[in-house]
């Protein structure tokens, strides 16, 4: 397997593979583009997010400064918004449904590291997928970690950092991030 075959199949990687690291700078060159542009260019805007994103609705809007690893791993669907300073590591697939909205600041991450220090020091990564229903509502500076998967109708507090699944229907705050309140 390549190392982007492994990447996308969750198996420890090399993130230092020459492949990686050209769809690497690709990525933030795109990302670069799009931080730069006016909001004067609103289309321009779209277009630029169109070449980066694997996958869009029609109707989506982000925020500036915008920043991500590799970009074609991010699919969001209709009426997408990310506020201010949205990170998406996208080492492997995250899925963002309708009617999603990201406050400013917020992280979200599929990449992670081995726990064994020796392990670490080799550089070694792997990823796990994030996935988010329709109509959630991620609040500002949360952090979505890898591997979760959140249901349909989702607040997440402001702040909250979350480490597991949760389904349908709840409120979620806090760190680690639990139930709060049903919807």
């Amino acid at each position: 397997m390549t190392e982007l075959e492994k990447m996308l199949a969750g198996q420890p990687y090399d993130p230092l593979d020459n492949v990686l690291i050209k769809m690497r700078k690709n990525a933030r060159l795109i990302c670069e583009e799009f931080n730069l542009s006016s909001i004067a260019h609103l289309g321009k805007r779209k277009k630029i997010l169109k070449r980066l994103f694997g996958s869009t609705g029609k109707n989506f809007y982000v925020e500036p400064q915008f920043k991500c690893d590799y970009g074609c791993n991010i699919h969001v669907g209709e009426n997408f918004y990310a506020n201010f300073d949205c990170v998406i590591l996208d080492v492997a697939e995250v899925r963002i449904g309708d009617n999603c909205f990201i406050a400013p600041q917020v992280g979200i991450y599929t990449a992670t590291h081995p726990v064994d220090p020796h392990q670490r020091a080799r550089g070694i990564e792997s990823a796990q997928p994030v996935s988010i229903g329709n109509n959630c509502w991620i609040g500002g500076h949360a952090v979505i970690n890898p591997g979760v998967s959140l249901g349909h109708n989702v607040v997440v507090g402001s702040g909250a950092v979350v480490t597991k699944n949760f389904g349908d229907n709840v409120v979620i705050a806090g760190n680690p991030a639990r139930i709060i309140k049903n919807v």
